[in-house]
């Protein structure tokens, strides 16, 4: 039998070097010891001796972990002043959390979780649920979130905190209503303005729906059409398209330790 709903999930052609890159990311970020030095280093740089001392970890392991961190892009390292001690004040390396490193993480899980692998990936797919299971308990409490994908704002993060909110394009004559909105620039001209809201995203008993709100270019959730005013729940992983095409605008909607509901055998 296969799953009645094959729409929600997307299927990629994903070859076998993609694979063990995602394997090895993933190997990156199964240590909740790893996991937990992106915490300590979330707001502010700090250095070896430091990152050690609050994770209760010796600074040679402390120094292995943040050398695989460093490897798959989500920690950076500049040079820095040591805390004030008897021996004075000497340079040190401080490592510090990218820019917008949390949101690539649980950006890259959620894409890679709403693929059907094959029967011949169940050990990667298992550690993928493993790791974002992790990183769910290490950064608990985040909202869900839409991540914008390509053009002109391509990583931008939208959390959502609010029960209701409106989704479209900029308009200048209508001033914004902060986390009532996701509004888009300009670049993404098939996108309605947000005065006549493109889409609307509502929050009912703990889930989010997405209704198309008459747009002209239609709103798609993994490639599937929405009819006007229809609701669609949506999944963590779902990538959500305001119109097709270069202006239109294509966002993955994000729960931070959620996992998509799994397919029929």
């Amino acid at each position: 039998m296969t799953n009645d709903d094959d729409s929600r999930t997307l299927v990629l052609d994903i070859d076998t070097n993609d694979l063990q890159e995602l394997s090895e990311y993933l190997d990156v970020l199964s240590s909740s010891t790893r996991l937990k030095i992106l915490k300590v280093i979330e707001r502010r740089p700090k250095d070896v001796r430091q990152i050690s001392s609050e994770i209760e970890t010796s600074y040679e392991n402390t120094k292995k972990h943040l050398d695989k961190l460093l490897s798959i892009g989500v920690v950076r390292k500049e040079a820095g002043l040591s805390r004030p001690t008897a021996k004075g004040i000497h340079p040190v390396w401080k490592y510090s959390l990218v820019p917008g490193g949390l949101e690539a993480i649980t950006r890259s899980l959620g894409l890679f979780a709403n693929l059907k692998l094959t029967l011949t990936d169940a050990v990667l797919a298992e550690k993928l649920a493993g790791v974002r299971e992790t990183l769910s308990g290490e950064f608990a409490g985040q909202p869900p979130a839409f991540i914008l994908l390509g053009g002109a704002e391509d990583g931008r993060v939208f959390p959502l905190g609010h029960d209701s909110v409106a989704v479209g394009r900029a308009d200048p004559s209508v001033p914004g209503r902060a986390e009532r909105e996701i509004v888009l620039s300009e670049e993404y001209a098939a996108v309605t303005r947000v005065s006549r809201p493109h889409a609307r995203l509502t929050r009912r008993d703990g889930a989010w729906f997405i209704e198309d709100c008459g747009s002209t270019g239609g709103t798609f959730v993994n490639s599937a059409p929405l009819d006007r005013g229809a609701r669609r729940e949506l999944h963590d992983g779902d990538l959500v398209e305001l119109a097709k095409g270069a202006q239109g605008a294509t966002l993955v909607f994000v729960v931070p330790g959620g996992v998509p509901p799994s397919d029929a055998a």
